[in-house]
């Protein structure tokens, strides 16, 4: 299963975002804050590591690709039930097809020996959430910008990430 087969870069703004998140206020605020910024992707959320890998399986009730689409984007949330989201960046990059799928770590810790591990596994991006519902806001904007209306996959880190030197 290829990314090409389910998310064409002229279809982004089209194409489905996994959220992987276990915390209901966190899943309820970006949610939020995606309407916010105007991100009309749809939105799909599963709320540990085995699940999320259920979804990219296309495993059980996954299955169905129409109402469970493959995404284009995954947010990704390291301190997961089941399985980390480290454990889940590994099998995803552990995927021959999958390749091509975006990954934005969307995390508490500014840690940087988690900013580095995320890194080494494939991480496309590592974003700490903001303190304020304003600046999730603009960092979904950011996101927006950078891997959904784009033709090509940026080469410049975004403003605001964390990096493992920071």
């Amino acid at each position: 299963m290829r990314l090409e087969d389910h998310a064409r870069l002229d279809d982004l703004v089209e194409s489905t975002i996994l959220l992987v998140e276990d915390n209901e206020d966190d899943i309820l605020l970006l949610e939020r804050a995606l309407r916010n910024a105007r991100l009309a992707n749809p939105l799909k959320v599963v709320k540990d590591g085995e699940e999320a890998i259920k979804y990219l399986s296309g495993d059980s009730a996954y299955a169905d690709r129409t109402r469970y689409p493959f995404p284009f984007l995954i947010l990704l949330d390291l301190r997961l039930p089941r399985l980390s989201g480290f454990e889940v960046l590994a099998w995803i990059r552990d995927q021959p097809d999958f390749g091509e799928l975006i990954i934005v770590v969307l995390t508490n810790s500014d840690h940087v020996p988690d900013v580095s591990k995320a890194r080494d596994l494939g991480a496309n991006s590592y974003l700490v959430k903001p303190g304020t519902f304003e600046e999730l806001v603009e960092m979904v904007k950011r996101i927006k910008g950078r891997w959904l209306l784009l033709n090509q996959l940026p080469e410049e880190p975004v403003s605001g990430e964390a990096h493992p030197s920071a």
